[in-house]
C-alpha cells in the first residue's frame, strides 16, 4: 500500500512537515486490553513467530491511536536463539540466558545470523504489514552493547558488574563478541528493509551506564560499523539510549539521521550537543502518561514549544509506554502534537 502520510519520514530527512509526527516506542503491548486477552492464549514469542498475529498487533495502536508510524513488534532478543543462545523472556523480569557468554570459546560458538533461513517470520510478517499501512514501518535490532550485557550478566541487571569486568579484563574477548554482535544485527537491519520497512531504530538501551572514555574505546568503532554498513540502505535510521545524555555527542559520532532522547535532557540541549544535520526523537516522560490532564498537556506543549521552528523533531516518549498507561492519554497526546501545527508552527 502506498504511504497516505510520509510525514515521519520526511521530519526524520529534515523536510518540512504539516504537523510534528509522533509515535510511541512500546506502542503495542501490555497497556491495550486487546493485547492482554492475546497474551493469555500466546506468549510474546508466539505472537512474534506467527505473521499474521504479529501484524495484527503491530497494527493494532495505529488504528487506535492514530499515530504516524508502526515499529514491527518483537523482541531484540529474537536474532539471538538462531545464533545458539538459548533465553526466556520471563515477565516482569526480562530475558533470561541459559548458556551465558562469559569465554572466547563462548563467543566462537556463537552462529552467523542467515535472517531469511532463521527469522523468515519476522520477515513475512514486515510484507504483510507495509501491504496492509498507509503509514511507514519501523524495523529495529538492539544494539551491540545491549545485546552483549544480556548475554554476559544472563539476565537484566541494573550494575552490569560481569559486562564491565569482561569488557576491562579480556578486551579480545569483548571486541569479538562484539564483532560477532554487530556482523548479526546489521544483516538483522538489512533484511528489514529489504523485506519493505521504511526506517530503522537501534536500541542501544542500556548504553548509559558506560562512561565516554569507555564508550569511545568498547562501542563506538562497533557501530561506527554497524552505521557504515547500513548506509547504503536508504531509510532514516533512528539511534537511541537510555540514560545517555552525556554519551549525545559520541552517538551523533557514530552515525543515524535521528537520535533518539529520553526524558532527562531538554531536546535544545540535545540539540546544542548532537548538532545540525541530525533530526531529534523524544521525550515525554512516561509516567506523564499518568498525571492530570492539565499537568499531561502542558507539558507535551513545553516540549513542542521548546523546538519550535526546527525541523527534524519526531515527538515519542523518552521510553517505552508501561504496562498499565491508560490507553485515552496516548490518544490525547496524539491529537494535543497534530493540533500544535509542524515546524513552521
Amino acid at each position: 500500500m502506498s504511504l497516505k502520510n510520509d510525514r515521519f519520514l520526511r521530519a526524520c530527512r529534515l523536510e518540512p512537515v504539516d504537523r510534528t509526527p509522533v509515535w510511541f516506542m512500546r506502542q503495542a503491548g501490555r497497556y491495550q486490553a486487546e493485547y492482554r486477552s492475546l497474551r493469555e492464549r500466546y506468549t510474546l514469542l508466539e505472537i512474534c513467530r506467527e505473521p499474521e498475529l504479529c501484524a495484527q498487533v503491530t497494527a493494532l495502536p495505529v488504528r487506535q491511536l492514530g499515530v504516524d508510524a508502526a515499529i514491527l513488534f518483537s523482541d531484540i532478543m529474537v536474532p539471538l536463539g538462531p545464533m545458539g543462545i538459548d533465553y526466556e523472556l520471563k515477565e516482569n523480569v526480562g530475558p533470561v540466558i541459559e548458556n551465558p557468554v562469559r569465554t572466547l570459546r563462548d563467543v566462537q560458538a556463537l552462529r552467523p545470523l542467515e535472517p531469511a533461513e532463521d527469522l523468515p517470520y519476522v520477515l513475512e510478517t514486515i510484507r504483510l504489514l507495509v501491504r496492509e499501512l498507509d503509514v511507514p514501518l519501523i524495523g529495529f535490532a538492539g544494539g551491540p552493547f545491549t545485546l552483549a550485557s544480556y548475554l554476559i550478566e544472563g539476565k537484566p541487571t541494573r550494575t552490569f558488574i560481569e559486562t564491565k569486568t569482561l569488557m576491562y579484563s579480556e578486551p579480545t574477548v569483548w571486541h569479538q563478541l562484539l564483532q560477532r554482535l554487530t556482523d548479526g544485527v546489521v544483516r538483522h537491519l538489512r533484511a528489514q528493509v529489504e523485506a519493505g520497512a521504511h526506517a530503522l531504530q537501534i536500541f542501544d538501551s542500556w548504553v548509559g551506564a558506560l562512561d565516554p572514555w569507555d564508550y569511545r574505546t568498547y562501542v563506538l568503532p562497533h557501530m561506527r560499523r554497524l552505521f557504515a554498513q547500513t548506509a547504503d540502505l536508504g531509510v532514516p535510521r533512528i539511534h537511541f539510549g537510555v540514560g545517555a545524555g552525556h554519551l549525545l555527542p559520541l552517538m551523533r559520532e557514530a552515525g543515524g539521521e535521528v537520535i533518539g532522547v529520553d526524558w532527562r535532557v531538554p531536546l535544545p540541549v540535545a540539540w546544542e550537543q548532537v548538532g545540525e544535520g541530525v533530526g531529534l526523537q523524544g521525550n515525554l516522560d512516561p509516567v506523564l502518561l499518568f498525571s492530570p490532564e492539565e499537568t499531561l498537556k502542558a507539558r507535551v506543549g513545553a516540549i513542542l514549544e521548546s523546538v519550535r521552528g526546527r525541523r527534524g523533531h519526531i515527538f515519542n516518549l523518552g521510553h517505552g509506554v508501561l504496562p498499565k498507561t491508560p490507553p485515552d492519554a496516548l490518544k490525547r497526546v496524539v491529537e494535543w502534537v497534530h493540533q500544535r501545527g509542524g515546524d513552521e508552527r
